[in-house]
C-alpha cells in the first residue's frame, strides 16, 4: 500500500488497561486472551450485586511513576499524562515543548466527584472537583506533557475517543493540524460502578463472555490510551516511523432507544459503510474487526447483524473478536483503546481472541477467534463502538 502526502499516520502510542501499563501487558494479557476480572478492592462494593471489574491492582506494570495499589483509584490526569509521554517517545517526539493539539475523550475524573461527596468541600477539595471535568483534562494534560495547541474534550459516551480520533485525523488530512496527541480514558470508580449495577448490566459470574450463547453481561475495566496522530509528509520529513495510517471514519445514528442498539444494527451498519467508503476499502479487505462487542444479550446480536449488513457475503469470511472479554467495557476510553489493539494487529500479525467464548448462538454467526490468538497476515482492520443514545461509530486502520 501506498502512502500519500495528507495521509493520517498513527507514530506512537501509550496504553494503560486492567492488565497494567505498556505493550508487554498488551501483549501478554490481551493478545493472550487473558481476562484481567479480580473482585473490586478500591471501593466497597457490598452494597453491590456486582463485584468484578478489570481495575488495575497489584498485577503487570503500574503506572510510571506509582507502585502498584489495588485500593487506590489512579487519577485520569496521571494515566493520560503517562500514556501521552509514552506516546510521544515511541513517536520520537518527546523530551520537551511541542506544537501538538490534544483531543482526549472522556468523562472527566469522577475521583473528584467522590471526594467532593465524601467531604472534601475545602479549597483543595474545590479544586479537585474543577480540575476532574472533561474540559480541563485536556487543559492540565497538554501542560503536564508541554504541548500546545488546540484543546477539546470529547463526552459522548463510549464512542467518545473514537469519534476524538475521527476528529484529529480530519484536522490533519484538512491541513489545520501537524500533531495531534488523541487519547481517552476511564478508570473504574464507584459513580458508574453503582450506575451499571443498578441496571442489571454487569455479568454475575466474574466473566464476560461476548457473542456466547451463554453471555451474561458486562463488566468495566481501566482503559487509557494515547496516540500521536501526523500526516505522511511531515513524517517523512522528520524521518518518523509510520505505525499505522487511519484511512477511514464512519458515523451515525441509530434514532432507535435511549440505551438499546437498532436490533438490526442499521446505524452500526451505516457507520462501517461510511468507514469503507472514505478508506476505498471493499468490505472483503477487511481482515480483522475488533468489534465493540460489549456481551449484553442486545449488543451482541445487533453488532452481529450490523456486520453482515455493512459487510455481506464477506462477513462470515471475516475474523472479529470483542477484547471486552479481557479489559471490560472502559467507556470513553474504548475506541483509543481498541485502535491501539488494531495498530498491534496490523504491526505483529496477531488477531487478539474473543476470550471465555462457550456455546455457539445462531444469532450471532460469524467468526469470533475464540479464546486462543491467531497469526494471519493483516493489512487493514475494521474497529466499532457503540454508545447510548444511538451512537456508532467505526475507523479503518491500515498497514503504512
Amino acid at each position: 500500500m501506498s502512502t500519500g502526502p495528507d495521509d493520517v499516520l498513527i507514530t506512537g502510542y501509550g496504553l494503560f488497561t486492567g492488565h497494567g501499563f505498556g505493550e508487554h501487558a498488551l501483549h501478554t494479557g490481551i493478545f493472550a486472551g487473558r481476562p484481567a476480572f479480580r473482585p473490586v478492592e478500591r471501593f466497597d462494593t457490598s452494597a453491590f450485586r456486582g463485584q468484578h471489574a478489570a481495575a488495575h491492582g497489584t498485577e503487570g506494570l503500574p503506572l510510571p511513576g506509582t507502585t502498584p495499589d489495588a485500593r487506590r483509584v489512579p487519577g485520569q490526569r496521571e494515566a493520560l499524562a503517562a500514556c501521552g509521554r509514552a506516546a510521544l517517545d515511541m513517536a520520537g517526539l518527546g523530551g520537551g515543548p511541542l506544537r501538538a493539539d490534544v483531543l482526549i475523550g472522556t468523562q472527566g475524573d469522577h475521583t473528584g466527584v467522590t471526594s467532593f461527596w465524601n467531604g472534601g468541600e475545602g479549597p483543595a477539595g474545590k479544586r479537585e472537583v474543577t480540575e476532574s471535568l472533561p474540559a480541563a483534562l485536556p487543559d492540565l494534560v497538554a501542560d503536564d506533557l508541554e504541548l500546545s495547541g488546540r484543546r477539546q474534550a470529547f463526552v459522548n459516551a463510549c464512542v467518545a475517543s473514537t469519534n476524538a480520533l475521527m476528529h484529529s485525523a480530519r484536522l490533519i488530512r484538512s491541513g489545520r493540524a501537524e500533531t495531534v496527541l488523541c487519547a481517552g480514558a476511564y478508570l473504574v470508580e464507584p459513580e458508574f460502578f453503582a450506575k451499571f449495577d443498578s441496571g442489571r448490566a454487569f455479568s454475575t459470574d466474574g466473566r464476560v463472555r461476548p457473542f456466547s450463547a451463554d453471555r451474561q453481561g458486562l463488566l468495566l475495566g481501566d482503559g487509557v490510551a494515547a496516540l500521536v496522530l501526523e500526516p505522511a509528509s511531515r513524517v517523512r520529513t522528520r524521518g518518523g516511523e509510520p505505525l499505522a495510517r487511519v484511512s477511514g471514519w464512519g458515523m451515525a445514528s441509530d434514532a432507535h432507544h435511549v440505551c438499546r442498539p437498532h436490533p438490526q444494527g442499521a446505524g452500526l451498519a451505516a457507520a462501517v459503510e461510511a468507514a469503507l467508503c472514505r478508506a476505498s476499502a471493499a468490505p472483503e479487505g477487511i481482515d480483522y474487526v475488533n468489534a465493540h462487542g460489549t456481551g449484553t444479550r442486545t449488543n451482541d446480536p445487533a453488532e452481529t447483524a450490523a456486520l453482515h449488513r455493512a459487510l455481506g457475503p464477506a462477513a462470515r469470511r471475516t475474523p472479529v473478536s470483542s477484547t471486552k472479554s479481557t479489559t471490560g467495557h472502559m467507556l470513553e476510553g474504548s475506541g483509543a483503546v481498541e485502535a491501539v489493539i488494531g495498530v498491534y494487529a496490523l504491526r505483529h500479525g496477531i488477531l487478539p481472541p474473543t476470550a471465555g467464548y462457550t456455546a455457539p448462538d445462531p444469532a450471532c454467526d460469524l467468526d469470533w477467534i475464540p479464546n486462543e490468538p491467531r497469526t494471519a497476515r493483516v493489512r487493514r482492520v475494521l474497529s466499532t463502538n457503540a454508545a447510548f443514545g444511538g451512537l456508532n461509530a467505526a475507523i479503518v486502520l491500515e498497514r503504512p
